[in-house]
């Protein structure tokens, strides 16, 4: 599993809530049935079934129900006011219901074992549920709105308050007057004691787990959660200033070819050693998409060797690429000489070598087995192999990026894998016979599909190359690589076709792995319709071909800002070790810390 890919799998408890007028009629539901059920348990031997379901009702709807929708807005304004971030009005509702909820369990839990034992915990009961509220909401506020600890804590305390002054408000009207007084500084103790242990625990629960990131990245863990939430939830990139603190400079290359008519440029294929991550539209994640609009000809972005080591920080950044690829085509030098595709393979590795003027084309691939990215040390020794076996100038090496599994795993120095493809290389033919060529192309955006379907902003895009006779699809799905066995599928899906061979790629865009699991390859849904529509542009680029001269190039593109190998690999470690820690510190030190709330409260003396 690549390194930032595990970040990104964050993304599956990202989860869609509902529209405020939904959290509002909960809320309403919600507290007459807590109320309900209070008075049914805690019979009142002068009152029928009914009456209580429907005196309790109306008793839970007041004191839960009108105090946590009244919070949810009351909530919002604050945050809003201090400028913090991402609690918009659905948000704050939605913690509203839930935070009332739990409360409502507890009292009802209180209201059981009070039955059992005969005595009464429902006051206690409700203090130590809007201890518990007060504690999550003060987390909630502190960890994803970007405000400091004291303000988060002084809005925690907005929801548990308003219950607690109308519930002392419906009992001084209408129920029971006798605890008025000395009672009332006594539930305040209390209520005050319990709430700074609580609230302390979580600060420092929060600290420990801060630290690391601090201290080995200079980020603060709450400002990277907050916006990453921020991002997901409304698209914003701030998170990208966030990066820039940590980011690394580097050279890397891209690789092109281009194809031209009598009228100017009518494809270019391009494979730029830069990952298209981390996810959403941060940094460099719609790159095959961005990249490919800047040229006004059709222009096929594929997955060059890469991991995400080498996501750009910004969007800005893929401006570099595009000047190091329009720099390159100044230079391009042309012919209409081109060879015929050809598969070679070696245990587990296969590739389709395709020579064009004064270059070739690799594209790589393990399927049927499972691999992730291509790393680029690899890929350069790759091409310096490739360059030398074949006597080019130019060597375009494309990592197809088409069978995927949970367990796939980068292609890495030292790797078997990696031995596998430097033998693979050596078995090229260099001395193929050359052809003119004509080139049809075709795109279509998928407007059928989304990313739900696993589909990025570009669709698909197929080429047709025409060569000695020979018919070959180059197919390319903006897509986060594909379901095992799926390129298979499509392949003999096609077989009808007036093609002689086909290759199935995707960009490896990340602006699909924003969804509920984390990562999103094509194929997983709706395969005959995604089969279908590559027929179609298999069909249709045939019809657009016609000759063409073909020229290649080799650019490097001088400091990129990306992640970085260092950064890249200190954000997982760090990542890691905190979820490790947190796996035994937040038990402990929480359930130690709701143990002493809850003795304080329910056997404190007072």
């Amino acid at each position: 599993m690549s390194s930032m890919s595990s970040v990104a799998g964050l993304s599956k408890y990202i989860k869609t809530l509902p529209k405020t007028k939904f959290s509002i009629i909960g809320m309403l539901i919600i507290s007459f049935l807590i109320g309900s059920i209070y008075y049914l348990i805690d019979l009142n031997p002068t009152m029928g079934i009914l009456e209580d379901f429907i005196a309790g009702g109306l008793f839970g709807l007041i004191v839960f129900g009108i105090s946590s929708i009244m919070s949810g807005a009351l909530n919002q304004q604050t945050i809003s006011v201090v400028h913090g971030i991402n609690l918009k009005i659905k948000h704050s509702m939605f913690l509203s219901v839930l935070s009332m909820t739990i409360l409502g369990i507890i009292i009802i839990i209180g209201c059981i074992i009070s039955q059992i034992l005969k005595i009464d915990l429902f006051l206690n009961s409700m203090l130590f549920g809007c201890v518990l509220i007060y504690g999550f909401g003060t987390l909630v506020f502190w960890a994803t709105s970007k405000v400091r600890f004291v303000t988060a804590a002084i809005t925690g305390l907005i929801q548990p308050l308003l219950i607690l002054a109308m519930y002392t408000l419906i009992t001084f009207l209408f129920i029971d007057t006798s605890f008025i007084g000395p009672a009332i500084l006594q539930i305040t103790l209390k209520a005050i004691v319990a709430a700074i242990i609580f609230v302390m625990a979580i600060y420092a629960f929060i600290k420990v787990i801060a630290s690391p990131f601090k201290k080995n990245l200079g980020i603060g863990v709450l400002d990277l959660l907050s916006l990453f939430i921020a991002h997901m939830n409304e698209g914003s990139n701030s998170l990208e200033g966030l990066f820039e603190n940590m980011s690394e400079a580097i050279d890397t290359i891209v690789t092109f070819v281009s194809f031209k008519t009598e009228n100017g440029i009518k494809a270019l294929f391009i494979s730029p050693s830069v990952h298209p991550g981390p996810l959403g539209d941060l940094g460099g994640s719609n790159m095959p998409t961005l990249l490919a609009n800047k040229f006004d000809h059709f222009t096929m972005v594929a997955h060059g060797p890469s991991t995400h080591d080498f996501n750009p920080i910004a969007v800005s950044e893929i401006d570099k690429i595009e000047e190091s690829v329009r720099n390159g085509l100044k230079t391009v030098e042309y012919s209409s000489n081109a060879s015929r595709f050809i598969r070679y393979n070696v245990e587990k590795a296969n590739i389709g070598v395709q020579l064009f003027n004064k270059g070739m084309v690799i594209l790589s691939t393990f399927a049927p087995d499972a691999v992730d990215d291509i790393e680029f040390g690899v890929g350069l020794t790759m091409m310096a192999q490739s360059r030398s076996r074949c006597n080019v100038e130019d060597s375009i090496i494309v990592d197809c990026h088409n069978s995927f599994t949970p367990e796939s795993g980068e292609i890495l120095p030292g790797n078997s894998e990696v031995f596998q493809l430097i033998d693979v290389i050596d078995t090229i033919n260099p001395k193929q016979k050359r052809h003119e060529i004509k080139v049809g192309c075709y795109e279509d955006n998928l407007e059928s599909l989304d990313k739900h379907d696993g589909v990025g902003d570009s669709g698909i895009k197929t080429m047709i190359v025409e060569v000695g006779n020979q018919r070959t699809a180059y197919v390319l799905f903006d897509a986060n690589n594909m379901e095992i066995g799926f390129r298979q599928e499509i392949i003999d899906a096609v077989s009808d076709l007036e093609i002689d061979e086909i290759e199935v790629m995707t960009t490896d865009t990340h602006t699909v792995n924003t969804l509920s699991r984390g990562y999103n390859p094509i194929g997983i849904a709706k395969r005959p319709e995604i089969i279908e529509y590559v027929r179609i542009s298999i069909e249709e680029a045939i019809k657009d071909l016609e000759k063409v001269e073909v020229g290649t190039g080799t650019e490097k593109i001088e400091n990129l800002n990306t992640f970085g190998p260092k950064n890249s690999t200190e954000l997982i470690s760090t990542i890691s070790s905190v979820v490790a820690v947190s796996k035994i510190i937040a038990p402990v030190l929480l359930i130690t810390a709701l143990l002493i709330v809850f003795i304080w409260i329910f056997f404190g003396g007072l």
